[in-house]
């Protein structure tokens, strides 16, 4: 059993020097990173008949396209999303809703698994199971000298709500005679907290060099956890979360995009708001292209947004104009869920 500090790991990395026979382009271990260019176009494997092919994908597979919101005007070139997702002003944040607390990475999951390991390996806590298909780590069993009882620590890799973005969740349990299994929560969460932005603080440091694991990669979707689309009533955002991680994080997305909530019904999953804008930057936001450039077509009309349960991990959004309001255009509405989505973290 070991003992450990909860404390910073120091690294202390000499310059590495080559020889001409291990590196370079003719060495034993050449820089091979541009060998694609040679690449020539080769027809598909084919396999003998009565073979599977399941066990051959694609290192590389595309990402499936979101299924974005149609406009009205199909000659109209729609805008991109905005890019003012919460998550690109910080590499990691410690977010927290509750008793649930985790890190938002702005890097993919591949990104963050050779992470995670490396600063087990630099903190010398040793690994008792590990499953990068499930994006899962779990610790032997430790003594640190801030609590003498042995604990043990579980990682877990998710992909982010956002594209491209991680989360990483620790949970902490100390060493019992009774239970075996990991709890629904952590024995102690200040030894959760500490561990967390321990790894959070490694990852924050090191991630401009961070390997790619592609097991992780190819597990753990990049893709995220929300995406618009539409349907007969209109364009939606699709949300998979849990009720009241999604209803937080819409609240704080709407302040962010320039909503003023006027009013709440969390029962009902409703908000009632208005469209105010970035006084910073008025008549110059990403909302002018939909109007003039005096004010924003969208300004002061009294909207609803509902949030609804499609399943315990998915929520439906929709927007719609509050009684007796003045109607936005199919164009405009779906401009204004493109702003929210870019922002729900």
């Amino acid at each position: 059993m070991k003992y450990l500090k909860l404390c910073g790991v120091l690294l202390l990395l000499a310059p590495a020097t080559g020889c001409g026979y291990l590196f370079g382009d003719k060495g034993f271990f050449r820089d091979s990173a541009g060998d694609y260019r040679e690449a020539k176009e080769m027809p598909p494997i084919s396999l003998p008949s009565g073979t599977s092919s399941d066990e051959f994908v694609d290192i590389y597979p595309i990402p499936k396209i979101e299924s974005d919101p149609q406009f009205d005007d199909p000659d109209k070139v729609p805008r991109p999303a905005p890019l003012v997702s919460a998550s690109a002003d910080q590499l990691v944040r410690i977010q927290k809703l509750g008793e649930d607390t985790w890190a938002l990475v702005a890097i993919a999951p591949g990104q963050l698994w050779p992470q995670l390991r490396s600063f087990l390996s630099a903190a010398n806590i040793d690994i008792a199971r590990m499953d990068a298909r499930a994006g899962i780590i779990e610790s032997t069993y430790l003594t640190l000298e801030e609590n003498p009882r042995p604990t043990r620590f579980q990682f877990r890799v998710e992909r982010g709500v956002q594209r491209g973005n991680s989360e990483l969740h620790v949970l902490q349990m100390f060493q019992s005679s009774t239970a075996s299994d990991w709890p629904v929560q952590s024995d102690d969460f200040f030894l959760e907290s500490e561990m967390l932005r321990g790894v959070a603080q490694y990852v924050a440091n090191s991630a401009d060099t961070a390997p790619v694991s592609m097991m992780a990669e190819q597990s753990i979707s990049a893709g995220g956890k929300v995406s618009l689309g539409d349907d007969d009533q209109g364009g939606f955002i699709l949300l998979e979360l849990p009720f009241d991680r999604a209803w937080a994080s819409v609240a704080r997305s709407l302040d962010l995009s320039g909503f003023d909530i006027t009013d709440r019904n969390r029962s009902e999953g409703r908000y009632y708001m208005r469209y105010v804008g970035d006084e910073e930057e008025e008549g110059s936001s990403w909302f002018a292209w939909l109007g003039d450039d005096d004010e924003h077509p969208a300004e002061g009309v009294p909207l609803i947004l509902d949030v609804e349960t499609q399943s315990p991990e998915k929520m439906l959004i929709r927007m719609a104009f509050e009684e007796g309001g003045e109607p936005l255009t199919r164009e405009q509405m779906d401009a204004l869920l493109v702003l929210i989505k870019g922002n729900i973290n």
